[in-house]
């Protein structure tokens, strides 16, 4: 009697055993069920905005800091001593060459131009008087009314006399060149700086400067290249010793900032290399340039700090992508790839030069897309939602190939290519 109930007690345990595995089970089954591709699908996808890799013909620029400098520069001083008697420039004139700036008074100059005129017509007439006295002697001399050495003194009188004329001559040009400085012409055309002398004031040469003067149009920048860029620049066209001529942009700092332009809105101005240094400063390790450009707006002013962009070669068919869409690991670079079926893969890529706000690379074709922003949200496989990268200029690009070609090579080309952005950690070229 008393071995019944303990057997149902065992026989009700088994049972409640059984009930909870099975419950396990099913719900592990249905945990399995939830992680698979129903629920893969059922997963949001990341928003993300791509761009269109793109080829274009990118220029190599070098950019360097440049000093606009003068391509022709005088002091102007005195080359006689007195006073000045008129200023007929004032500050900051520009003036043609030739135009008269100062008058000194002359007029002791001018009286040694009429003594010497005085003394070569004293001259003269001695000399018209020997000349007849030679013309009378030859005539006696035939007749022999006179001995030879009669006839040979009145010769070397006329010669004597007649170098007396040739040496007051001289005289006389000089005095009148030493007049001529009295008045003070400007060598070069130019701007003009301050005018260091007023009427009355007394000068004399070796001393202070009159004024200087400097040629404006066409002016001279001034600039040094890393010599690992020389090889390049005489490459480039018209780069040689020989044939200078390498094309340079120059843009003037603006608001306050540098590499914006001459002005507001306004475009750089363009010019040619003229010089090329013959040695590489060794402690620096540079070059000196010298380029020339016209300065027909006065944009460009003597002294004045700028930046100098020179291509030295363009590369064609170039795949260029935004910075902004590498992935950067150590010293590796990747990008995400938006496949067909919307999901992402990583792609490695070799990024070779920056250019502006994208980057030429290589492991890329035209037209595959590239998430640029969110793509700190997406893993390989992910599944995104994508929709065209807006650039830092508020223009939509590179939505899908044709959105990539609508926007053209305007941001990248012209900006060139400066060297390794901050923290892309590519080398410059």
């Amino acid at each position: 009697m008393k071995e019944q109930p303990v057997a149902g007690v065992l026989a009700l345990t088994l049972l409640m055993a059984a009930g909870l595995g099975a419950c396990q089970r099913s719900g592990q089954d249905a945990s399995v069920a939830a992680s698979g591709p129903a629920a893969s699908a059922a997963r949001p996808s990341t928003s993300v905005s791509v761009f269109a890799a793109q080829k274009r013909d990118v220029p190599v620029t070098v950019e360097a800091a440049g000093t606009v400098v003068a391509l022709d520069a005088v002091e102007v001083r005195p080359q006689l001593s007195g006073t000045i008697a008129e200023v007929l420039v004032k500050d900051g004139d520009f003036v043609k060459r030739g135009q008269p700036l100062f008058r000194l008074d002359v007029r002791a100059q001018q009286a040694q131009v009429d003594r010497a005129r005085a003394q070569l017509l004293k001259d003269q007439a001695a000399l018209a008087d020997l000349e007849r006295q030679w013309k009378r002697a030859q005539e006696l001399r035939a007749e022999n009314f006179i001995a030879q050495s009669a006839a040979d003194t009145v010769r070397a009188n006329l010669d004597s006399q007649r170098a007396a004329v040739a040496a007051s001559q001289a005289a006389l040009r000089a005095a009148q060149v030493d007049a001529s400085f009295g008045t003070i012409s400007a060598p070069l055309a130019g701007r003009i700086g301050a005018v260091a002398v007023h009427r009355g004031s007394l000068v004399q040469p070796g001393g202070t400067a009159l004024v200087g003067i400097n040629q404006i149009d066409p002016i001279g920048v001034s600039f040094s290249v890393p010599e690992s860029q020389l090889a390049a620049l005489l490459r480039a066209p018209g780069g040689s010793a020989q044939d200078t001529g390498t094309e340079v942009a120059v843009s003037a700092p603006a608001d306050g900032e540098r590499g914006r332009g001459t002005g507001p809105g306004a475009a750089p101005l363009r010019g040619k290399v003229v010089f090329v240094d013959n040695a590489v400063d060794t402690p620096t390790g540079t070059i000196k340039v010298k380029a020339e450009l016209a300065n027909k707006t006065q944009a460009l002013w003597p002294g004045q700090y700028v930046t100098v962009r020179m291509t030295t070669r363009t590369l064609a068919g170039a795949v260029v992508i935004p910075q902004a869409a590498l992935v950067i690991r150590g010293n590796e670079r990747s990008v995400y790839v938006v496949k067909a079926d919307a999901t992402v893969e990583s792609r490695p890529v070799q990024a070779r030069m920056p250019s502006g706000e994208f980057v030429v690379v290589d492991g890329l074709q035209e037209g595959e897309r590239v998430v640029v922003e969110g793509k700190q949200n997406v893993r390989p496989g992910s599944s995104v939602r994508a929709t065209p990268w807006q650039s830092a200029g508020g223009e939509r690009r590179g939505g899908g190939k044709g959105a990539a070609g609508a926007a053209g090579p305007a941001s990248g080309a012209a900006s060139g290519v400066t060297g390794a952005a901050p923290g892309n950690g590519m080398p410059a070229s």
